[in-house]
């Protein structure tokens, strides 16, 4: 890609960055497209001198994507992260990160080979203790700036296209709500223009691998910044709720006694103040969110639009979802049918897996009927409940997983919805990751939950009963092929039982000499046992 042409058309389509690397951001690096900082391991980019990883060009997918957006080059996130980087850090066996000097989800250690698997539990069920430290680290994430990354405050075409490049510092749990507004925003096409029917998150295939990725990534910078390496986030477990149950001070925060939007003065989160939620704004001013700080948290559970989402999902909801056998099907988008992936993700009727736009079920009833910050999109990660809500969301993801147990290819390859193929690097992540990497079993990236952990297998699970099952599946042609093999067996026998006789026959005869060489003995009697 050309860099004036380039530049060109983001002066007339105000595009705006991703999520970066402190490392990257100079000019040098924007301008070179290039982001392969070195490791402090061994000095080197990407930590190759120790075998981490190397500085490799970015190889894009050209599988075609679906009708939905019918722009080419208006948006910077269209084939993430060409526009900026060709070239990032390639990691090797178990190492990732932007440098290449994290451990995969999964492992721990120096040379990251010490395997390990993190249990994340129901809220309820954790110790005062546990309970309280799990609210003090959401507040400690709230209030410590990234060591890592930054974010831009201007657009491509403000910075001069990378030559006077201008970035802000953000906290730690503000990055994450920033990253959930950029990946969910608006496109902004020039004057008072917009096209709202995109996002790279939602309303399509990427919706459940991408918050896998994004709860992953934030369990692991909590773990980084309070040195705690079993640090997991809990969820809740909505299902037959007939209320908000962890919408107390003692948990995510009460009511407040006299104004009903906003939360009680004794909640920990009382005083958090939210970014990221005035998207109208934005677009009139064709601007992307700078992480200003805009007003409290907002929260009025129940007060919702009874209309569009009459109640919480049920068991017997969830239930029906799992049952969907299709992880994806028709346009694949929010108005496919009998799709998991929609069906989950609230776009159409649990019991029935057809699509509703009148109705919000499953995950999008929870962000409706929190009436508040959780209930707009791109705002929502402000409200620390969408970190519990969307904890279980995951792990009913999990649970068709392990239920249906898809090959990768059931991962749409093609025709998906920008930025939602298989291939596809979801947005704004750098290093670069794959929708596809996601679509596996959480035990393959180092966690589980507690309502659905297993036993280890024992030796019969796992090496003998999956050759059973194999053997079941095929049974209808063993017992025939068996079969035939005892007739054939049995005209065998009868063939070497005839040629016997033949052979005891002619030693009996005169002419036979009285003595048998000892190699003819030996093998007479071979013959004949056979």
């Amino acid at each position: 890609m050309h860099l004036v042409p380039l530049c060109y058309l983001l002066l007339i389509f105000q595009g705006s960055l991703g999520q970066f690397p402190r490392a990257c951001v100079s000019s040098k690096n924007l301008l070179e497209k290039k982001c392969c900082p070195t490791w402090s391991g061994d000095g080197s980019p990407c930590g190759q001198l120790s075998g981490r990883g190397s500085c490799q060009e970015i190889q894009l997918s050209r599988a075609p994507q679906g009708p939905q957006f019918p722009f080419s080059r208006v948006d910077d996130r269209e084939e993430w992260p060409s526009v900026f980087y060709n070239r990032t850090c390639q990691c090797s066996g178990n190492f990732m990160g932007f440098n290449c000097g994290d451990c995969k989800f999964g492992f721990l250690g120096p040379n990251c080979l010490e395997r390990r698997l993190l249990l994340r539990r129901n809220i309820f069920d954790l110790s005062i203790p546990e309970k309280n430290k799990f609210l003090a680290y959401l507040n400690l994430a709230k209030h410590t700036i990234s060591s890592d990354y930054v974010i831009p405050i201007s657009t491509f075409a403000q910075i001069n296209n990378g030559s006077t490049p201008i970035f802000r510092d953000i906290k730690i749990y503000d990055l994450f709500v920033w990253m959930h507004y950029y990946v969910s925003r608006d496109t902004l096409l020039g004057g008072s223009s917009v096209w709202r029917d995109i996002d790279f998150a939602h309303e399509a295939p990427g919706f459940l691998p991408w918050h896998r990725f994004f709860l992953l990534l934030w369990e692991q910078e909590i773990q980084k910044l309070t040195g705690d390496v079993s640090f997991t986030i809990p969820y809740w477990d909505w299902r037959d709720a007939e209320e908000c149950t962890i919408c107390t001070d003692e948990y995510m925060g009460g009511g407040h006694p006299t104004n009903p939007n906003i939360l009680s003065p004794a909640s920990f989160f009382s005083s958090w103040q939210v970014i990221c939620s005035r998207s109208e704004e934005y677009n009139a001013q064709q601007a992307i969110c700078n992480a200003t700080e805009e007003g409290p948290l907002l929260r009025s559970p129940g007060n919702h639009d009874r209309v569009r989402t009459p109640r919480l999902p049920t068991s017997a909801d969830v239930e029906s979802c799992l049952s969907l056998t299709q992880y994806e099907a028709g346009s694949m988008d929010r108005a496919a049918n009998f799709s998991f992936r929609n069906t989950l993700e609230g776009f159409a009727n649990p019991l029935t897996g057809i699509a509703d736009a009148s109705q919000s079920s499953m995950h999008n009833a929870l962000h409706i009927y929190m009436n508040g910050t959780m209930s707009q999109v791109q705002g929502s990660a402000n409200d620390p409940i969408f970190i519990l809500h969307h904890a279980f969301v995951d792990s009913i993801f999990e649970q068709w997983l392990r239920r249906h147990r898809p090959l990768q290819e059931v991962y749409p390859a093609a025709n998906a919805p920008i930025g939602h193929n298989r291939e596809s690097y979801m947005v704004p992540f750098i290093p670069v990751y794959t929708n596809g990497e996601f679509f596996i079993p959480s035990r393959d990236l180092g966690y589980d939950y507690a309502y659905l952990a297993e036993p280890a297998p024992d030796f019969f699970q796992e090496f003998v009963r999956p050759y059973l099952e194999r053997a079941s599946q095929i049974w209808q042609w063993l017992v025939p092929a068996a079969a035939i093999g005892g007739v054939i067996t049995a005209i065998i026998i009868g063939l070497a039982s005839l040629l016997c006789r033949k052979k005891r026959k002619r030693f009996s005869e005169e002419e036979q000499p009285l003595l048998i060489e000892k190699e003819d003995y030996l093998s007479g009697t071979y013959q004949t046992n056979l």
